[in-house]
């Protein structure tokens, strides 16, 4: 077995980062409650109205369940499972300021099914305050299709596994479960006008350009935000891949070694000296 390790350098800037220090969990899953609570002490709510795609049964690893019940906001609550959705209608049975959609949430912007689409439906303003995105797979394309709508503060989930200098963004494809990386959807929210504000472990929270500023974040540059410290790959001269920081596949839980992923079977790994 090789020597090999991980040594991951932490850029991240104390000033860039200070909003995490407010983390905390009411039902969010790596301290998004504090966070946006924070976020929103600072530049202020303007309707206290939330959407949250992929609102399971209301309440689970939920970034609106702390705003809706502690603060009283409106909510949209989408959810495509069937079993799930009808949870979270019981959840909020005989609630007016919240309405529930049950529908998988499209990325043709043109879609009955897309999330411009859905929210014409309900009362909810063109500048709401909050959006939560929890798909597991199309965020970036369901964020990308939204174009009527401006919330104020995004929260979407990234691939963590993603290296920072990464950009990826699985295909348009709902049977999918692959997600995008960080610096994809950082990308697309200086698109749509829109600054990376804090990084959970999972998620990427993004302002509106307009209220940045009031956060006096100077430095949100991807490596400010968040510790690269996911897993490498590297290859040796005859073909051999090696892993590290990857001791099982996330989200299976697969046991790996740093030798078992193999594109060439051992009797072709053979280094093969090509003068120039």
């Amino acid at each position: 077995m090789p020597i090999i390790a991980r040594e991951p350098k932490d850029r991240r800037k104390p000033a860039s980062c200070y909003l995490a220090d407010f983390a905390e969990n009411i039902t969010s899953q790596h301290g998004e409650d504090g966070i946006v609570a924070k976020i929103l002490a600072i530049i202020g709510a303007r309707n206290q109205w939330v959407a949250e795609i992929g609102a399971w049964d209301g309440k689970h690893l939920s970034n609106s369940w702390a705003l809706i019940n502690a603060g009283r906001w409106h909510g949209v609550l989408v959810e495509g499972d069937a079993e799930r959705c009808a949870t979270l209608r019981a959840t909020y049975a005989g609630l007016d300021r919240v309405t529930v959609r049950n529908a998988y949430v499209g990325t043709d912007g043109n879609s009955p099914q897309s999330i411009d689409r859905l929210l014409a439906e309900t009362a909810i303003p063109e500048d709401f305050d909050v959006l939560s995105i929890d798909i597991d797979g199309n965020d970036y394309h369901v964020w990308q299709a939204m174009t009527r709508y401006q919330p104020r503060v995004v929260i979407i989930e990234y691939n963590p596994t993603a290296p920072n200098d990464v950009v990826f963004v699985q295909d348009a494809d709902a049977q999918l479960n692959q997600g995008a990386s960080l610096l994809a959807l950082i990308r697309l929210g200086k698109k749509k006008g829109y600054e990376l504000a804090c990084v959970t472990a999972s998620n990427g929270i993004f302002v509106r350009a307009d209220d940045f500023p009031k956060l006096g974040i100077a430095d949100n540059d991807i490596d400010a935000m968040r510790c690269d410290d996911g897993p490498r790959l590297l290859l040796g001269y005859d073909g051999t891949v090696f892993t590290t920081g990857l001791d099982y596949l996330p989200w299976t839980h697969v046991k790996l070694d740093p030798e078992d992923l193999q594109i060439l079977p051992k009797a072709l790994r053979r280094y093969r000296y090509e003068p120039d």
